[in-house]
């Protein structure tokens, strides 16, 4: 009866790994930061190949806090706001990007360098987890981006 216990666990347990492994990471990437800046966040990519699920905490070891974020606007002030999950449609592409839905590393235990690498652990609401290496990069901010996109590009 143990036996059989045990190989329904690894049975379960594989199962579920499998349900992460059909989400796919592209582009991911977390902003640099000047010495004395407490707070960055990281973007990417998330294409769900499998059922319906959502992304429901993150955790790195570069910060302190890591929490799932939006923006909204209010009354014309870009706002940003912890949220509770972001959904994974199946079959859907959902983009973590400025200005947008984010990974919001709080806290910064150090200054994070353009050219280095952070780990980041998504976590799903299926109970399952996926580590992903993000590159640190120099990134516009949103602000800026916005505005850009909204005069084209010049």
């Amino acid at each position: 009866m143990l036996r059989f216990a045990s190989l329904l666990s690894t049975l379960c347990l594989s199962s579920s790994l499998a349900l992460a492994a059909d989400i796919s990471i592209e582009q991911p990437f977390a902003r640099a930061t000047p010495p004395g800046q407490p707070n960055s966040a990281a973007f990417m990519q998330l294409t769900n190949n499998g059922e319906a699920t959502a992304l429901v905490a993150a955790a790195s070891t570069v910060a302190e806090v890591v929490e799932l974020h939006t923006h909204t606007h209010d009354n014309g002030v870009m706002r940003m706001r912890k949220i509770e999950q972001i959904d994974l449609p199946s079959g859907a592409t959902t983009t973590l990007e400025p200005g947008g839905l984010h990974v919001m590393l709080i806290g910064l235990k150090q200054p994070l360098q353009a050219g280095s690498q952070i780990g980041l652990t998504l976590h799903y609401a299926d109970g399952t987890e996926q580590s992903v290496e993000v590159p640190v990069q120099m990134a516009m901010p949103a602000g800026m981006q916005m505005q850009q996109q909204k005069h084209g590009g010049h």
